[in-house]
């Protein structure tokens, strides 16, 4: 399973192969913003996602990508909103005061850890695909934030599993009291306090040397970072049963809702037909690097390190906990009011998501699940306007 695994996130996404009907001179170009290395699987994903456009347009819609370039991940959303760029690779989690209800179902990705024996490639999976139809379909205070950014919202995409990657083995849950752990949202900030760690938050170009230098002990992050900013140089101990939860604060391909308005439903069905194959492609290939991190890490004579049970148990109960402290914080500092609502929908989605994809391994199958059960089912006529 595995090597088809890799094998498949090599191919392209599965596109219908329907001959253009529009000539390039005629064809327009959407400039798309990612504020992401050009080497990085993220900006493969994309150009998939142009090609797919392209051809699910007919020759109509073009993309034009701009890696590391027009826009960065801090300039993204009021780039797209002032019309910089017509859409861009949005993190979300960067704006936690414009994106608040999104933004809950990222900092509660560790339910994730509430499913017995989930395997990580279904986790993430059924996280894109429960997330993009609760904003679809289930969640108009998520739309209203996109709508008051002048956005719309096309589709999400998430991240492997995250864990432990550290120069120091963490096993038990003595082994995390008194460590600096770097973290990238506030559940798992909460975690590290409740097990004794100081956490810190260091920008994503900080995190390599703060491990060489041992300003921090581990990084709480998914094992495709070990190639993307190399931290596989850095961190002799990978722990991956721990702290769990997957990065999902992405809209990967948020469209300025002027430029939406301006497409005909031709063209909204087939950008959002493309974006889930930028879904697909995006998870399946964060999942393929990981299973390629790990063996690197090992061929270095490094280790790959379980959890001790007793630790994942005492993580386990940390989270049932965490969802309520999670609604309290956004009651209170974002003033989420349907929180419980809607993490009790998303809940519901997220174990119907997980039959779903259960068995995928290639980006076309997934896409293909994608459009079926959620992108072809929106109301073109209507969403983002």
């Amino acid at each position: 399973m595995k090597s088809l695994r890799k094998l498949a996130v090599l191919a392209a996404a599965g596109v219908c192969g329907v001959a253009l009907l529009a000539n390039s001179a005629s064809a327009r170009t959407i400039s798309y913003a990612l504020g992401i290395p050009p080497s990085s699987d993220t900006v493969r994903a994309a150009e998939v996602f142009a090609e797919a456009l392209e051809e699910y347009s007919g020759g109509e819609l073009k993309a034009r990508l701009f890696p590391l370039s027009l826009l960065n991940a801090a300039e993204t959303s009021a780039g797209v909103r002032d019309g910089i760029a017509d859409a861009g690779y949005l993190l979300t989690a960067y704006f936690p005061g414009e994106y608040p209800h999104t933004n809950l179902i990222n900092d509660t990705s560790m339910q994730l850890n509430l499913f017995e024996d989930l395997d990580g490639w279904v986790a993430a999976m059924a996280y894109v695909g429960a997330k993009s139809e609760l904003l679809f379909q289930h969640c108009p205070e998520c739309n209203a934030e996109y709508a008051a950014q002048n956005q719309v919202f096309t589709g999400a995409a998430a991240s492997s599993v995250y864990g432990l990657l550290c120069t120091t083995p963490i096993k038990s849950v003595a082994d995390v009291r008194g460590k600096r752990l770097r973290v990238a949202g506030s559940h798992w900030s909460r975690w590290s306090s409740h097990f004794g760690a100081q956490s810190l938050s260091l920008t994503y170009n900080e995190i390599y040397e703060a491990l060489a230098q041992g300003v921090i002990d581990c990084t709480i992050q998914s094992a495709p970072e070990l190639k993307n900013i190399r931290l596989v140089e850095q961190a002799t101990y990978v722990n991956m049963d721990v702290p769990g939860g997957v990065y999902s604060g992405v809209n990967s391909v948020s469209l300025n809702r002027d430029v939406w308005a301006s497409l005909t439903e031709d063209q909204r069905r087939a950008f959002l037909r493309a974006t889930a194959v930028m879904s697909a492609e995006h998870t399946i290939g964060y999942l393929a690097i990981e299973e390629e991190m790990l063996e690197e890490v090992r061929s270095r004579g490094n280790q790959v390190i379980s959890a001790e049970p007793e630790l994942i148990e005492a993580t386990r109960e940390f989270t049932e906990k965490d969802l309520q402290t999670a609604l309290e914080v956004y009651a209170d500092r974002h003033n989420v009011v349907r929180g419980e609502e809607i993490l009790e929908q998303f809940g519901e989605l997220l174990e119907k998501w997980i039959q779903l994809v259960d068995g995928v391994d290639n980006p076309q199958d997934l896409a293909q699940i994608y459009w079926d059960e959620v992108f072809s089912k929106v109301d073109v006529s209507s969403h983002g306007l």
